[in-house]
């Protein structure tokens, strides 16, 4: 691919729990998605690992879950039981408490055994932490409350001149480990953007295209450790998190650039040749099964600042936007993501899921299920399923993707998507591409048959009769015939009559966190991102962009309550204001208003 040359990488070893993920292999390897394959059901799995854990699986103290870890090691520090139990615990444990009060826990069982004089207990209890240190150091890289506790402990066990148990608790390797977890660049306002385009996508093919930005995606997807994902959980959000923060950042980059490709032509048929190359782009990350770059490049598409292009759509086949419509629908929120979650379970080998879909699942799970039972014992099952679903995700990472990537190539991408472009110039670059059609009220083009500029008494009648009064006294002149100005006039005037009465309920918007996939009610758009993807109405529920709600011509339907039935629709003022509404605002932009309601 490419003269630039192939970057190999050696393949390392796979990854458990919060371990650093390895890097991708670049070499091809064919998916075989042609044989059959029987993946073992995550509910089996549950099952089985539920059995494992014998009565602890209906819950425990932490106590006894802290005892069982530690009596999970023999004299020599070898596993005498599976292993399952302490990947469990240790990697979900800050569900209940926090790393550094656990290791508490363990130092005040290790005095204990001091005390009573139990040379085997304390040994295990390094043991213990030992393979706490050496299968989940990350943990002691990010949080300095566990790190100040283990000196603590490191201080303890070197008074009593136990330098075997200092050994085994000895963290001075971790500092070796690889580190690639820099925090994400944050762009302050007054930096300078850079306004460039990327000269790669013109002389990339689909499918070259397609699989470097697979390849950016697997790169940065392979980062999120199950640490990672046990902080979103227990933070609600992506705040500190910076491989997330970083894959986030990804994903909308991907949305704008595809935007700013299509804005950036000069003309509609140029337009629309961009928007055909990143449907066949659409189609390979199909292929590819890429899910979550396919929803930011079909997102950018269906952004409203490239919907609105009419002109440009003019110009796209039919095909295309039958194929658009096939993965518009692939990927709906319909019925939870029905389709897509059809489709992903059906992929086999290499596959990287829609990142926000699976963290709306995993913080349904946590917020569904109770930390405690009834007897204050720890909800294991919780524990247990949320470590599953994690680590179905953490497997992932595991597959080689079957592709080839160019460093040098790779490199160039990843520049050309750090356009630092804000969505209002977007949406002005998209104005001054194709510019609102300030046309007169098109009522007439329903009701003026003839298109002689007027249209009858009767036929206005028709109109006026869905409105809940008369504003003001129409055809002046008396000749039976109503002109378009004074028809324009006749709504004006009631559109600033229904608002002086305050019969108009503005939408109350406050800017909102969607634990579910949401879309626009405004552009029909996705509301992208995993913190503040956009507006939501406290009164109507409506939903929409930061750029969409100045934008929203609908007024708010207050769900006003009724103690006696369901809301009040036909007889409230908003639905008077609403009607109101329609005849100021629908029929200015030639919407024909129905005859009857």
């Amino acid at each position: 691919m490419g003269t630039l040359g192939k970057a190999r990488e050696a393949p390392r070893k796979p990854i458990h729990g919060c371990r650093a993920a390895p890097k991708a292999r670049l070499e091809a390897k064919p998916t075989n998605n042609s044989y059959p394959s029987h993946p073992i059901p995550t509910q089996i799995t549950q099952f089985r690992m539920m059995v494992s854990l014998g009565h602890l699986a209906k819950g425990a103290s932490l106590d006894d879950l802290i005892d069982s870890c530690i009596q999970s090691f023999d004299a020599d520090g070898n596993l005498c039981r599976s292993n399952q139990l302490l990947q469990v615990m240790l990697t979900m444990h800050r569900i209940v408490i926090s790393s550094a009060e656990l290791l508490q826990k363990v130092i005040t069982l290790y005095k204990d055994a001091l005390a009573k004089n139990s040379p085997g207990l304390c040994l295990k209890i390094c043991y213990f932490v030992r393979y706490w240190i050496t299968e989940f150091w990350v943990m002691f890289k990010m949080d300095t409350s566990l790190t100040d506790t283990m000196e603590e402990f490191q201080e303890l066990v070197k008074a009593e001149g136990e330098e075997l148990h200092c050994r085994l608790i000895d963290t001075t390797q971790i500092n070796a480990r690889d580190w690639s977890r820099k925090l994400t660049q944050r762009i302050k306002s007054n930096t300078s953007k850079k306004r460039k385009v990327s000269l790669l996508f013109d002389h990339l093919e689909p499918e070259e295209l397609s699989e470097h930005l697979t390849y950016l995606e697997f790169k940065s997807f392979r980062r999120i450790s199950f640490s990672d994902y046990q902080n979103y959980l227990v933070n609600s959000c992506v705040k500190e998190n910076p491989t997330m923060e970083r894959s986030i950042a990804l994903c909308n980059g991907i949305s704008q650039w595809v935007q700013l490709m299509v804005l950036s032509r000069p003309t509609p048929q140029l337009r629309a040749e961009v928007f055909i190359k990143f449907i066949q782009v659409a189609q390979k990350l199909h292929q590819l099964q890429n899910f979550n770059t396919l929803m930011a490049v079909i997102g950018g598409l269906c952004h409203s600042s490239i919907s609105r292009l009419k002109e440009t759509s003019s110009h796209v086949p039919h095909e295309i936007n039958k194929v658009l419509g096939e993965m518009t629908e692939l990927l709906s929120s319909c019925r939870n993501y029905d389709n897509y979650r059809r489709a992903y379970g059906e992929c086999t080998h290499f596959k990287i899921p829609i990142l926000g879909v699976h963290l709306k699942d995993l913080i349904s799970l946590y917020e569904a299920m109770p930390d405690y039972l009834e007897d204050g014992k720890v909800n294991v099952h919780k524990l247990l399923a949320l470590y599953n679903h994690i680590n179905e995700l953490v497997q992932l990472q595991e597959v080689a993707p079957p592709l080839e990537a160019n460093k040098d190539l790779v490199h160039l991408l990843t520049l050309s998507l750090d356009l630092y472009y804000t969505e209002d110039e977007i949406y002005e670059l998209s104005y001054a591409r194709e510019p609102r059609n300030h046309r007169a009220p098109s009522v007439f083009k329903n009701y003026d048959h003839d298109q002689d500029g007027y249209i009858s008494q009767e036929e206005f009648e028709k109109i006026a009769a869905s409105f809940p009064f008369s504003f003001c006294v129409m055809d002046k002149d008396r000749e039976g015939l109503i002109s378009r100005d004074e028809i324009t006039a006749y709504f004006m005037r009631a559109s600033s009559i229904y608002s002086k009465l305050g019969l108009g309920f503005p939408h109350n918007f406050q800017e909102t966190t969607y634990l579910k996939p949401t879309f626009c009610d405004n552009c029909a758009g996705f509301l992208w991102g995993v913190i503040k993807q956009g507006y939501r109405c406290k009164d109507c529920g409506m939903n929409c962009h930061k750029q969409c709600k100045d934008l929203v011509v609908f007024e708010c339907k207050k769900r006003t309550k009724n103690p006696t039935g369901p809301a009040e629709n036909s007889t409230s003022m908003g639905s008077v204001a609403n009607l109101c509404s329609l005849g100021a605002k629908d029929l200015l932009h030639g919407n024909k208003y129905p005859e009857s309601r």
